[in-house]
């Protein structure tokens, strides 16, 4: 059995980069490892400090990122030179960049120039800096392998930009967050910010309800304000979940077809495996005004799923998928070549707690069944029985 360390960000208040860095180090970190991770950037003009607060009758952490260089702003040229030139992990200068392209895609989309363009503007480009790699250094200081989120409370109103009033979310926020669930309320503020929304879109795998875990550490990201009837704080906690090593977790994806050419699912079934799919399959079903129709389900890698949602709704007829969230158990799997009376054929062995099954690989038997004129049912039935002699021999092994 193995344990991974999960950490589950509740943004019932909204996100922020400093609430993220709080919330750490109030979950546990260590102000001082936190100050390492971030010396390795090799930058001057900042400095770290925390305080306890209270919001709404909670106790929090707030961290304060004092910048020097107010009003600096950097490209995201500038940005990449600096988290490459660093001497960062490679993991960390890898998931930085990944959340930096998602600011500055989203600037670049919401202000119609190149993303090279492109500059921060509401924060101090330094400040974004240091939150982003500071909550991701934490997370990896703290063991954090997998991460999870709730649903993000945006909030609503106005908020002040450079460009002027803005409803919020704010352009770019909203833009990050495509694909994740959000909400609003009646608080009138801005709750999630762009660094916030970048971050829980870039780390989270999944969104929704707490998972399964035993809980260790909880901590409390105080935000700067106070907000009325509610605390203004991001809550992480930590535990740890009970994973079988032959079990991942997958994403099921779904649509129903009743006005598309079937010709085109041979097509669409070969795109979705070459993109990742792990099975995919097609079901017969009657549909409204009794016609008849078919479901197309894909099982997805949680890391493929937008490619593979966004295939289905580009290739088919669909004007929308659904899906959800699975366990998937498998057996641990390999492939030996075999020399039969009839040439090599590939014999796959499946290992299970009572000891294991061994089965000839279909396609081998059919090229055999093609070039030597055997029945393929003959055939199948003969490299079946060679396979289970050959499972006795191994298990005598054993």
């Amino acid at each position: 059995m193995c344990i991974m360390k999960i950490a589950y960000f509740d943004c019932f208040s909204g996100i922020s980069g400093d609430m993220c860095l709080g919330a750490l180090v109030d979950a546990g970190l260590r102000l001082e490892d936190l100050k390492k991770h971030i010396s390795r950037l090799g930058l001057k003009g900042y400095n770290l400090s925390q305080k306890r607060v209270e919001r709404s009758g909670i106790t929090a952490t707030m961290v304060n990122v004092g910048i020097k260089e107010k009003g600096k702003s950097r490209r995201f040229g500038d940005v990449r030179a600096i988290i490459e030139g660093s001497k960062l992990d490679e993991e960390v200068k890898k998931q930085s960049l990944k959340i930096f392209e998602l600011i500055f895609n989203a600037e670049a989309k919401v202000h119609g120039r190149p993303a090279e363009e492109i500059h921060l503007h509401e924060l101090s480009a330094l400040d974004c800096i240091i939150d982003i790699v500071g909550t991701i250094s934490g997370l990896r200081e703290l063991g954090i392998q997998e991460v999870f989120s709730s649903a993000v409370n945006l909030g609503s109103g106005i908020v002040k930009t450079s460009h002027g009033l803005l409803p919020v979310p704010a352009p770019a926020t909203g833009e990050i967050l495509k694909g994740v669930p959000v909400y609003g309320d009646s608080s009138s503020v801005e709750l999630t910010t762009p660094t916030g929304a970048a971050l829980i879109k870039g780390l989270a795998t999944a969104f929704g309800p707490l998972p399964e875990m035993v809980l260790t550490s909880t901590g409390y990201g105080a935000g700067r304000k106070e907000l009325e009837g509610r605390p203004n704080v991001l809550r992480l906690l930590i535990g740890e979940k009970s994973l079988n090593p032959s079990e991942e977790r997958v994403i099921e994806i779904q649509t129903n077809i009743d006005d598309m050419n079937p010709q085109v699912c041979e097509y669409l079934m070969e795109r979705l495996y070459a993109e990742g799919a792990l099975e995919v399959f097609f079901s017969q079903i009657i549909m409204k005004k009794s016609r008849p129709g078919f479901v197309i389900t894909v099982l997805s890698p949680v890391d493929r799923f937008p490619v593979l949602r966004d295939m289905l709704l580009r290739e088919t007829s669909t004007i929308g998928v659904r899906f959800k969230e699975l366990n998937r158990s498998c057996l641990k799997r390999e492939t030996i070549r075999i020399k039969t009376p009839y040439g090599n054929v590939r014999f796959k062995i499946a290992h299970h707690d009572k000891g294991l099954r061994i089965t000839p690989e279909y396609e081998d038997c059919k090229e055999i069944a093609k070039k030597q004129g055997i029945p393929l049912v003959e055939l199948l039935d003969i490299l079946k029985a060679t396979g289970k002699e050959l499972e006795k021999e191994l298990i005598k092994k054993c």
